[in-house]
Order: structure tokens, then sequence, then C-alpha cells
């Protein structure tokens, strides 16, 4: 249907530039939008996404259109997983004309975890994205994980005749692999290689337990990083990771950090 007279005004993003300047990034930034994640069971967990959506620009076109993005997000009615990010990641580059593009989604991801002693649910909240990009050199899509979890000091407790100082740690995972791998799996690495993981809601047998099984498995924050850089190495779905954690230090007034970063 052709559009009303009124509507059809000069498309000034698609006149030609004469300055040559290839742009390699242009498009909307920090798009909050709401979406459904793909959880491990099966299952669609819903979420409030900040998201990246960018294009190449070629030197001789102006500019993009940017209301483009925002259609190409509003149609996305199926829950985020790798195969459906890919899919989205191609429909914006279709709509936009472009041959190389990236999509950057930063969200919350609640995961309904069970105390270690009494049971007791409650959930608990993940810092996840997702970034999936379009290059001359083909796609390639990452992962980021960030879990809280409990880290206590190996020096302090050989040191101190009561007890060591311990303190909440955050331990990121980025990920590029050849198969997908679950949000949950790799909070569950992060956590596992931690001295305790923390909970939503705890009893008093539970604040025994992750006291003791801390104070039991003390480590630095280049044992956590390190730790993990194994058991990623040793994952043949893993192409390339970064690990990352930092410790708000207790008894400092900084943060202890580390990094490990490694392409197979």
């Amino acid at each position: 249907m052709n559009a009303p007279e009124q509507w059809r005004l000069p498309d000034v993003q698609a006149i030609a530039d004469c300055r040559n300047v290839y742009i390699n990034r242009v498009g909307v930034k920090a798009l909050v939008h709401p979406l459904r994640i793909a959880a491990a069971g099966g299952d669609a967990v819903p979420t409030v996404a900040s998201v990246d959506m960018t294009v190449g620009l070629p030197p001789e076109v102006k500019g993009t259109h940017m209301s483009r993005f925002v259609e190409v997000l509003q149609q996305c009615d199926e829950a985020i997983d790798p195969p459906a990010f890919a899919r989205l990641l191609e429909g914006m580059l279709q709509r936009l004309g472009a041959e190389s593009g990236m999509i950057e989604m930063r969200f919350p991801y609640f995961i309904r975890k069970r105390a270690p002693v009494s049971g007791v649910e409650s959930l608990l909240d993940y810092r996840v994205m997702f970034r999936g990009e379009q290059t001359p050199a083909g796609p390639a899509f990452t992962t980021r994980v960030s879990a809280p979890a409990t880290s206590l000091c190996p020096c302090s407790k050989e040191i101190s005749e009561y007890g060591a100082h311990n303190q909440r740690s955050e331990i990121s995972i980025t990920v590029r692999c050849a198969e997908p791998l679950a949000i949950e799996e790799l909070a569950g690495i992060a956590e596992q290689e931690a001295s305790c993981e923390v909970y939503g809601l705890l009893k008093r047998p539970d604040e025994k337990y992750v006291t003791e099984r801390a104070y039991d498995n003390p480590k630095f924050v280049e044992d956590l990083v390190r730790d993990i850089a194994l058991r990623l190495d040793a994952d043949p779905r893993v192409l390339g990771y970064t690990v990352e954690a930092e410790n708000f230090e207790s008894i400092h007034n900084h943060s202890a950090y580390a990094l490990v970063e490694r392409v197979k």
C-alpha cells in the first residue's frame, strides 16, 4: 500500500556522503527492553535488558536508520538462547542492509537456590551479558556471567588466632564456545571454585555451614582465577575465555583483583 502523500519525506540518511570515512559501529545504545532468556531446564526466565545494537556504515552512506534497530528488537518474541540470538543478529543485518554488526545484551538473571542445610529456597541474581558480532571473519558469540561468592584470606587464617577475614567477591567468566554453555553452568563453575557460595536466604544452621565451609577453603584472588582457568582449559567446548575475580576487601579500603585471559 502506498504511503499518504504527507508521509513521503526525504530519506536524509540514505543520501551520499563524500568524506570517505567508514564508521565501524553506529546504532542505538542502552535500549531498555523486556526479554525472556532460555534457561537450562527448558523454561524461559523473564528479565529486562539493556541492549546495544550497531552496524558498520559504508563511507558513501551518510547515516543509518535508528528506528529500524528498535523495530528489529520489538519483533523478537522468542526466548533468547545462542541460536535465537544469531537469528536476531541476522535479522538486524538484513533490516539495516549491513555486512557487519553487533548486538550486546546486559541483564540480571535469577537462579533459584536451595540453602545447604535447611533446604530453604530463594532467588539469587547474577549479572549476564550476551554479545554477538558479525565480522568479515565470520560470526562470534560470547557470554559473560558474573556471580557473587565468598572468599576467605589464606594469609589471615594462617596468622590469626581468632579466625580470618572474609568478604564477598564477584567472579566473572567470559567465554567463547564451540557449543553453548548454559548460564547456570558458568555460574556453578564460579561458585564451586570460591571459598563458598552465597545465598539469598539462610537459616542459622546454614550460616554455620557457609562460615565453616569458607574457613576450610581459603583462597586468594589469584587462586580463584587460576582454579577456574584450569576448569575451562579442560573443557573442549571452550574456545577462549577471560576470568576475573574482585574481592571487596573487608579490612582494606580497596578491592583485590585478578584476571586470566586465554585463547585456545
